[in-house]
């Protein structure tokens, strides 16, 4: 569904990995009061990530998109998400597909 443009969202499950990689983004999304100050003052340290990358378990072929932006939400349950919160990283334009 990501290949064809379908799904347009990932969900990653809010837990430390996650939070540590993603709440510190530039694009991430405070909403309703929730841990805005921890997101900007770990902003100044943390790695930007401008892009994700799907790779199709071990093999070389790849899809990177641009990320539009990063919130904590409910996903669509279509999608798979499961019925809590979690990040969604919306994914922007395809940039590159490997068919190796």
């Amino acid at each position: 569904m990501i290949t064809s443009g379908e799904k347009r969202e990932e969900y990653r499950e809010i837990k430390t990995y996650w939070e540590n990689r993603l709440m510190c983004q530039p694009n991430f999304g405070c909403g309703a009061g929730r841990m805005c100050k921890q997101v900007r003052e770990c902003i100044a340290r943390c790695e930007r990530f401008t892009n994700v990358r799907f790779r199709r378990g071990y093999t070389s072929k790849v899809m990177i998109f641009e990320i539009e932006s990063i919130t904590i939400g409910k996903g669509k349950p279509e999608w798979g998400t499961p019925d809590h919160d979690v990040f969604i990283i919306k994914l922007g334009q395809k940039i590159k597909t490997s068919e190796d």
